[in-house]
């Protein structure tokens, strides 16, 4: 009798984590930025740096919104600012290993500064 009732608190507990983390997916931008919606993407990221001044995970969607509507000099910057921070690790949506705040920021800065080249 025990385990007839784990199944309702498993599909409860799964229902929580789903809920938690479609709001953690709309709070930081992601999706909007995914969607290339970056008006959106960077309204949600100021309103919940207020709340969370210098998470990572702000900074790093900041960046890239930044990035992607040309304000490379502030994305630079927003870089930096997660590589003078203290490292976190971060949940990537498609990737297998979650990775640092610090490698995604080393990784972009570099991308950034590499010459574009093409060919013929």
């Amino acid at each position: 009798m025990k385990f007839a009732h784990l199944g309702p608190i498993a599909l409860a507990t799964a229902a929580l984590f789903s809920a938690t983390a479609a709001i953690a997916d709309q709070g930081n931008g992601a999706v909007q930025i995914m969607k290339g919606d970056y008006v959106a993407a960077e309204r949600i990221i100021r309103d919940q740096a207020k709340m969370f001044p210098g998470d990572p995970d702000l900074l790093l969607n900041l960046a890239s919104v930044y990035r992607h509507t040309g304000r490379v000099s502030e994305a630079r910057a927003l870089y930096r600012a997660v590589l003078a921070r203290p490292d976190d690790m971060m949940d990537l949506p498609n990737t297998a290993a979650p990775q640092t705040a610090h490698t995604l920021a080393r990784a972009a800065l570099g991308s950034m500064d590499a010459p574009q080249l093409t060919a013929r």
